[in-house]
């Protein structure tokens, strides 16, 4: 299937008033979209209506559909970042905009973006957007030493 096709049909179908479901690529929103797994659930959205945390579809120009975060809305600009990102992306227009995020499937669970519990942590996660490479370091490292506890208690034959 012709990529550039599909996501005409996306737009296109937005365009039209519909809401669509597709499944992200990539770890940008890693935590709240996992590739392969999760499906997110995009309305069509008049791009006056966005507001900062809001999950939206847009395109890059001349580019790839993305769906990330409003960071903040400046003088009818948009800036956005993926929920596993640090790097802020803007300014963009508002003609960039096709939908936003109304919910997501997990595994065959529907979750509306108005469930307090999500509301609670998209909303503390973009808070913390200052923070996140110290986040993301601390993670990496009590990672690598949880493998090397777990390779010091399990020696490979070869090792013995």
């Amino acid at each position: 299937m012709d990529t550039t096709d599909n996501f005409f049909n996306i737009e296109q179908l937005l365009r039209d008033g519909n809401t669509i479901k597709l499944k992200p690529q990539g770890y940008s929103m890693y935590p709240l979209f996992y590739p392969g797994r999760d499906e997110a659930i995009i309305e069509p959205v008049d791009p006056s209506d966005l507001r900062r945390g809001d999950v939206a579809l847009y395109r890059r120009r001349q580019s790839i559909l993305v769906l990330h975060r409003i960071w903040k809305i400046r003088e009818q600009k948009f800036y956005m970042v993926g929920d596993n990102q640090s790097e802020i992306e803007g300014p963009l227009d508002p003609d960039q905009f096709l939908g936003r995020l109304c919910g997501f499937v997990r595994n065959g669970h529907t979750i509306s973006v108005k469930n307090p519990l999500y509301r609670i942590l998209s909303s503390l996660w973009l808070r913390m957007l200052p923070v996140r490479p110290v986040v993301y370091r601390t993670t990496r490292r009590l990672r690598q030493i949880k493998k090397r506890s777990q390779d010091q208690k399990n020696p490979t034959e070869g090792q013995k």
